[in-house]
């Protein structure tokens, strides 16, 4: 879910939240409370008689099968599906494609460009310069488009405005090769690993 529509992440993170919350709750005052413990040992019993009362007039012929356990199965099934669509529309997530144009739109028909090749254009430059410890290319659907994320580490004491600079010269390269503007997000890293990485090599 790490592209999935921020709205839609906090909507399930709250309600499963809450769901357990109340699971733990009701458990905690069943145990603590002898009135809530009455009523919750004849809920259970009228439920486990209802239960089987639907199960006895639901059931196939003389089979063990009945439609309780197939209209069960059938809800849980669309739940699953309608949860899948829901977020497939709403949500982003990952993908491999960073150019796609349709057959009308070159000569030559359809054409797709990956990340692989970005990454590689990308950090082959990247790698020359000795202020770059790492680097790492991505991309991502944000809101049905694709966006590129470049992520970087520059060693200790290096200007992250000059790192900025040379990635946006990178990237206008990139859109003259293309021949598309590619919308990118770019996030320069500091912290331990920069700091005691001053003899290791850059990019390779």
């Amino acid at each position: 879910m790490n592209n999935t529509n921020r709205f839609i992440n906090r909507t399930l993170i709250l309600v499963v939240g809450i769901v357990l919350f109340a699971v733990g709750a009701g458990i905690v005052i069943v145990f603590a409370w002898s009135a809530a413990a009455d009523w919750w040992t004849t809920f259970a019993a009228y439920a486990h008689t209802w239960l089987d009362d639907a199960i006895t007039r639901t059931t196939i012929g003389n089979t063990t099968a009945n439609w309780v356990a197939f209209g069960s199965l059938a809800a849980i099934a669309i739940v699953i599906v309608l949860l899948i669509v829901t977020l497939a529309r709403l949500g982003g997530g990952r993908t491999n494609a960073l150019i796609r144009t349709g057959g009308h739109d070159s000569a030559d028909g359809r054409i797709v460009i990956d990340t692989g090749f970005a990454s590689d254009a990308l950090m082959k430059s990247l790698g020359e310069r000795p202020e770059i410890l790492f680097g790492r290319v991505s991309t991502a659907n944000v809101r049905r488009k694709p966006m590129l994320h470049v992520s970087i580490t520059p060693r200790q004491n290096t200007s992250p405005r000059h790192v900025a600079d040379d990635v946006e010269r990178l990237l206008d390269n990139l859109t003259a090769l293309t021949g598309q503007h590619i919308p990118t997000y770019v996030s320069i890293h500091s912290g331990l690993r920069a700091r005691l990485a001053r003899d290791e090599r850059g990019i390779a």
